[in-house]
């Protein structure tokens, strides 16, 4: 299993990897709306911003996403997520579903199109778990 923070931009996700790439140097990998299996469900005007992204710098990892459509950052609600990825579905579940004891499960664990069981809870204590495994 590996652990990461996965930080939301909600729409200022390239201006943001840019700027720490400045910074931290390294380099990030993204993928868009536009083209992706989300691509029919997202306005034109937002098809442009990025589904994901990794960002890799020497000893710096973390991933990224403009979020959804229409939401804008809420210092309230916080814009960070932390994630749990591995190849062990078995385990990645067992930690899911012990995660969301006393939580709310946002997205229940289910196979996705890149082929990955992937899964989204608020935990008992008010964070952001997203789990991505297989």
């Amino acid at each position: 299993m590996h652990f990461a923070p996965y930080i939301y931009f909600y729409g200022t996700c390239e201006e943001a990897l840019d700027f720490y790439k400045s910074v931290f140097g390294g380099d990030y990998q993204a993928m868009r709306f536009a083209g992706s299996p989300m691509a029919a469900q997202t306005p034109p005007e937002f098809a442009d911003k990025i589904m994901h992204a990794t960002f890799t710098a020497p000893g710096i990892t973390f991933m990224a996403s403009d979020g959804g459509p229409g939401k804008s950052i809420d210092p309230d609600a916080g814009n960070i997520a932390l994630s749990i990825g591995g190849e062990d579905v078995a385990a990645g579940t067992r930690m899911f579903n012990a995660l969301a004891e006393g939580g709310k499960i946002t997205m229940p664990l289910e196979k996705q199109f890149w082929g990955a069981t992937f899964g989204q809870l608020i935990d008992r204590f008010g964070n952001q778990w997203m789990f991505n495994l297989g």
